[in-house]
């Protein structure tokens, strides 16, 4: 009794350590992005035009109506993805799952690529209309790796299937680009492409409404995902209703990742390598203490990933997917990698 006390002392001055090292490496990032551009600004500069709330001069509206809340929509995203992706995890018992390897990000970028071609001349794309359409595309293919995780138990095949299943939504993207205006072609190539760039306060208040709600809602189900993590015999036995909370699960996870999909464009590898880089500084895989974690993780992850994607081959700026690419998918190697070792 005593050990397992002290365990659980251990386990929650270890997360109280990784939540103070991530949060003030957030802080740093943000400082960092504030700072560094076009124009460089001092960090007392920063303070100034904080403590002003801003004025007409070219270092305000800079600071103000683009670093800002480029920088905001980063943190928010990047923690809002790799919660959705450790949702995904829980949900599939699997540190694989993702949504951009289970084709879901796929299918929200299909639903809004097709939204922004043929009713952008009678409805005004809004982020709102964004979120909602890239809604819709994730619960519709999440409901066909649903339908395939019925027929196929090898989790390796069924991440095949999304992988396939996110071909053809690109597919379906391409052919309806056929029809498209070069203007409607021009904004479905940029947003595609994923990056912050060019966003303003009201996707900020959109990315909040949605995502911080969810990430709550989330962690507020840790119980019966901790549960349900150890089988859904187990779970029943502690009061968990099964079908209500994988429901639940799936609607989060899904409107998680459309927020980003719709706001940013497809952004790979964070839902998957920042959920697993969490759990292995925590050495815990509980949900109660995992969520706060991963959405600080995935916040650093991705205000750091834009800062090198508009800074390191200034003034081209790379896609922030390719960025998350180069630092996430060795992640993922070097995890399938030690996943198979363990099974061997």
């Amino acid at each position: 009794m005593k050990r397992k006390g002290s365990e659980k002392a251990m386990g929650a001055g270890r997360f109280r350590a990784v939540i103070l090292l991530l949060f003030v490496m957030l802080v740093f990032a943000l400082i960092l992005n504030l700072a560094t551009g076009s124009v460089r600004l001092s960090p007392r500069e920063i303070w100034s035009l904080l403590t002003a709330g801003g004025d007409a001069s070219t270092e305000s509206i800079i600071l103000f109506n683009v670093r800002m809340p480029r920088m905001l929509l980063a943190a928010i995203l990047g923690g809002a993805l790799a919660v959705s992706g450790f949702l995904l995890q829980s949900f599939f018992r699997n540190p694989i799952a993702g949504p951009f390897v289970l084709g879901i990000s796929s299918g929200a970028k299909m639903i809004v690529g097709i939204t922004m071609i043929f009713l952008s001349g009678s409805i005004a794309m809004s982020p709102a209309v964004m979120v909602a359409a890239a809604f819709i595309g994730s619960l519709l293919i999440t409901a066909l790796v649903l339908l395939f995780s019925q027929k196929v138990k090898n989790m390796e095949l069924l991440l095949v299937v999304g992988i396939m299943v996110g071909y053809i939504c690109s597919a379906v993207t391409d052919m309806a680009v056929t029809f498209a205006s070069e203007q409607d072609i021009v904004n479905l190539k940029y947003w595609s492409m994923g990056t912050f760039s060019g966003k303003g306060w009201d996707s900020v208040v959109t990315a909040a409404v949605i995502c911080l709600p969810a990430v709550l809602a989330s962690w507020l189900l840790s119980k019966p995902m901790g549960a349900y993590a150890l089988g859904e015999g187990y779970a029943i036995s502690m009061g968990v209703s099964v079908k209500p909370f994988r429901i639940a699960l799936i609607l989060l996870s899904s409107l998680l990742s459309a927020c980003v999909t719709a706001l940013a464009g497809p952004i790979s590898f964070v839902g998957i390598a920042v959920p697993h880089i969490t759990r292995r500084l925590l050495k815990s895989s509980r949900p109660v203490l995992v969520i706060p974690a991963a959405f600080l993780a995935g916040a650093v992850f991705c205000v750091f990933c834009d800062l090198i994607a508009r800074t390191v081959f200034a003034p081209t700026e790379l896609n922030i997917g390719t960025v998350t690419s180069i630092f996430g998918a060795p992640v993922v190697i070097s995890m399938m990698i030690s996943r198979r070792r363990r099974e061997a």
